[in-house]
């Protein structure tokens, strides 16, 4: 595990972009049409970032869930995900936003994952933001996959039983180059995690807020992160 930050703001924020859907159906229309909206207000956030020196911003975009939905919605989904590669990649780099994925690529189509790996290719020196895309990810698959990893390496005889502890296998996690969320933010109402990052944030903070995500501001943003610096943060032990 990476060290968490030590500011009194949190280094990293994970936010599970909940509630396009439901801002369509408000608003009588298609659910892609909040999934686009929801698409632009990524950006808003991400420019956002650097005024509160948030480093890492982590967003779930699609779960290994998400493929139970409509093959209407998820088509629609993937075509996204490549108009917006495509659409803010020079953005992005120009930036300094440095993006990379994490999640199982294998169910993804090519073209879909050649735009992925160009994209943390061109972005690969960048340093202003870490943006982490989770797609095609959830918690419970990332772990299975590392612990897979993790006993091929002691079947090869590259590691044994006697070096497996909890650093050995977060360096197998999809995160390892990641430190570990510091703040983990789900809008739209619903209070529950849904898979995401189940390792990593074992010590985040979570602020769940109504707000659907394609209404989510940067100025709400901003007050999400001010209540966390209000916080203190014990990581089980008892402050004095």
């Amino acid at each position: 595990m990476r060290q968490q930050s030590d500011t009194n703001g949190p280094g990293h924020v994970a936010i599970i972009m909940d509630g396009n859907g439901r801002w369509a159906q408000q608003r009588g229309r298609p659910r892609l049409m909040g999934h686009h909206a929801g698409a632009r207000r990524v950006r808003e956030i991400l420019k956002a970032c650097p005024d509160h020196d948030v480093k890492y911003l982590t967003l779930f975009a699609f779960s290994t869930e998400n493929w139970k939905r409509t093959q209407t919605e998820v088509a629609g989904l993937m075509t996204l995900f490549r108009k917006y590669i495509q659409r803010e990649a020079m953005s992005l780099l120009e930036n300094g936003v440095r993006v990379r994925f994490i999640g199982d690529r294998i169910r993804l189509d090519e073209k879909l994952v050649s735009l992925m790996d160009n994209l943390e290719l061109l972005t690969a020196d960048n340093d202003l933001v870490h943006l982490t895309i989770a797609l095609n990810y959830g918690g419970r698959d990332e772990v299975t996959r590392a612990a897979k990893r993790l006993a091929y390496e002691i079947e090869m005889g590259r590691l044994t039983h006697k070096d497996v502890d909890a650093e050995t296998l977060a360096r197998f996690l999809d995160t390892h180059f990641l430190p570990d969320p510091d703040l983990v933010i789900r809008t739209s109402g619903e209070a529950r995690i849904s898979n995401f990052l189940l390792w990593q944030s074992a010590y985040a903070e979570y602020e769940f807020v109504d707000t659907l995500w394609p209404d989510f501001t940067a100025a709400e943003f901003g007050r999400v992160l001010a209540k966390y610096g209000q916080r203190d943060r014990r990581f089980g032990a008892v402050l004095a």
